[in-house]
């Protein structure tokens, strides 16, 4: 066992009053910031961004690498830019995610949401047959759920939840609040069946590593792993796929949500593999969608995580 792995077994874990300390804290933070105009609170959200960026050196050091390898024709400057940029983003998510529900309504939503080829997914949503939904760890990914269930479309987002139990259910709370649904990751294998044969839709964030077991298929020219889940489920209820990202436009509250590619059910029929080939169609409208603006793809996480096993030449 290497020493990183032993000091993560040692790690303790906090206790309940911390957890609420922290909260206590996080809160205060929030009421303050929430006094500002939204787009005062994203420059001081950028501005934590940098700082981070300065601050977090695995996570800048993971970022500039998989940016290297993802645009091995760019130069250092703009990796590092990129880069940069890509911190300020995390930060500036989270004010999006309060001021949301204070801010967007149905009467002026368009007033912040450009929406681009959404039309036959409108249509397919507004059938009640079902559809799976995807995204990645890209611009606001959060406020296409809120939307949707804005306008009272029957929509499930499977998330993991905070570790921090008080957190957990006031951002819960935020994300809720105008009818969205949101089920826990652990065990959400036993749901996925009942929303979708309802003709509910079901979202995924898409780009989690899926580890040794998952599927590997090719992400910015690197093999990455995927859940096999969400290509199975789309197979046995024969339902499409919609692959989706909201791009931050500029430093302020705008927003323009991008349908980049739909998989009707059709098109994997007559594939030799078409677990295989559902999953590398939905990764590359991915790849698509964040390349019109790196800056705004999480390139800190680790989406290259796990990678499949090398055969030993006999």
């Amino acid at each position: 066992m290497t020493e990183q792995r032993k000091k993560r077994r040692k790690k303790r874990k906090k206790t309940k009053i911390e957890f609420f300390l922290h909260y206590i804290i996080i809160r205060s933070i929030v009421f303050i910031l929430m006094l500002f105009p939204v787009n005062c609170s994203l420059k001081f959200a950028a501005f934590l961004g940098r700082v981070l960026w300065n601050r977090y050196e695995r996570g800048r050091v993971r970022a500039i690498e998989n940016l290297r390898c993802s645009f091995p024709d760019k130069d250092q400057q703009w990796i590092e830019a990129t880069a940069k940029r890509c911190f300020e983003q995390v930060l500036m998510l989270t004010i999006d995610i309060l001021y949301t529900p204070k801010l967007i309504n149905k009467d002026n939503a368009e007033k912040y949401i450009s929406f681009i080829n959404c039309d036959e997914v409108i249509s397919l949503l507004r059938e009640h047959k079902g559809t799976v939904l995807l995204t990645g760890h890209y611009g606001n990914f959060e406020i296409m759920g809120y939307v949707l269930s804005l306008f009272d479309f029957d929509i499930y987002s499977i998330a993991r939840p905070l570790d921090n139990p008080f957190l957990n259910k006031y951002l819960y709370g935020v994300r809720q609040k105008k009818g969205q649904k949101i089920i826990n990751k652990k065990g959400a294998s036993n749901d996925i069946g009942k929303i979708l044969e309802k003709g509910a839709s079901l979202g995924f964030i898409a780009d989690q590593d899926a580890g040794r077991k998952g599927v590997f298929i090719n992400f910015f020219g690197r093999k990455a792993s995927s859940y096999k889940s969400i290509a199975l489920s789309a197979m046995y209820y024969n339902v499409p796929i919609a692959v989706a990202v909201s791009r931050r436009v500029g430093n302020k509250f705008l927003f323009e949500i991008e349908v980049q590619k739909i998989i009707m059910p059709d098109e994997w029929l007559d594939k030799d593999n078409p677990m295989l080939w559902v999953t590398q169609e939905y990764n590359s409208a991915l790849e698509d969608a964040i390349a019109k603006d790196p800056s705004q793809y999480w390139w800190m996480h680790r989406r290259w995580k796990s990678q499949p096993k090398v055969r030993k030449k006999k």
